[in-house]
């Protein structure tokens, strides 16, 4: 798969998402966001990716409005994320904190609209919510963040829509390989969050040996890594250099023996607030 930074993969429902985009977990409301936003349509990225709890959905609405007009891109060239946050997970509370979402942004619609979390009470209630947003054509595409099997098995069963996307942490060091398999076989796609491993891992040796090799960052490695297993990698960072150096990823390929030495980095690391190992949420 020849892969560069406009490199789309088909969802489940026909809709293109683009496989690199932009994470904003943790960048600050206001100009900082705003120009976050900025900078990485300005380099190439036609991603983003936000949530209602992250406090910023009006920064990245408004970047999103100074970038199409600066540079004259369409808002359809653009794919945009965002997330119900548990709060608001019974039906008529997660239609209008979808509502107040759209407004936030500035749209008439976003590309991906995701459970954020598997709570436990209301999270199939949710699912039905999203269902009647994604029947209105106010989101293209549905789907869940931070669901493992279980979770999935139990949406599945009462579902009438199949999620497009389900976004977890998972990187070289987390390599959630059944939970890849289990979304392979039932047509949703992996989407990376945490993929620079919060920059713990970034020098660690034998990554460094690798990135070296390629005359690369590690971070560089860890990104291409999974965009060529076919994850969807949204790296976050306030910095431009660092936003403009995570998108270098496409004039370079790294090999199967050094792909498959990667995937034995696995160490079950979690490094977000999620561990489904040790959650109560089942």
């Amino acid at each position: 798969m020849s892969l560069n930074i406009n490199t789309k993969i088909k969802l489940n429902n026909g809709v293109e998402m683009p496989l690199f985009g932009l994470g904003t977990w943790e960048i600050s409301e206001g100009d900082t966001i705003i120009n976050v936003v900025r900078w990485a349509i300005s380099n190439g990225y036609r991603h983003i990716d936000t949530a209602r709890i992250y406090g910023n959905e009006n920064g990245v609405g408004k970047g999103l409005k100074i970038s199409l007009e600066e540079q004259g891109i369409n808002r359809e060239d653009i794919f945009i994320t965002t997330k119900l946050w548990i709060d608001s997970f019974k039906h008529e509370k997660a239609l209008k904190a979808f509502d107040r979402s759209l407004n936030n942004l500035g749209l008439d619609y976003v590309d991906l609209y995701l459970l954020h979390w598997p709570e436990p009470t209301y999270r199939q209630e949710a699912w039905k919510a999203l269902e009647s947003i994604f029947k209105e054509g106010k989101a293209r595409s549905i789907g869940v963040s931070n669901y493992y099997e279980n979770h999935l098995d139990e949406l599945l069963n009462g579902a009438d829509i199949i999620p497009a996307v389900n976004q977890v942490e998972l990187t070289p060091y987390l390599y959630l390989k059944e939970l890849k398999e289990y979304c392979d076989n039932k047509g949703i796609m992996l989407e990376a969050y945490s993929p620079l491993t919060r920059g713990k891992k970034l020098k660690d040796p034998k990554l460094m040996d690798i990135a070296n090799k390629y005359g690369k960052s590690s971070a560089q490695i860890l990104i291409r890594w999974g965009l060529q297993h076919k994850i969807i990698e949204i790296p976050k960072s306030s910095n431009e250099n660092h936003i403009i150096e995570n998108s270098k990823i496409f004039d370079f390929t790294i090999s199967e023996d050094d792909m498959a030495n990667l995937d034995k980095f696995d160490e079950g690391l979690y490094l977000g607030m999620w561990n489904p190992t040790l959650s109560r949420w089942k």
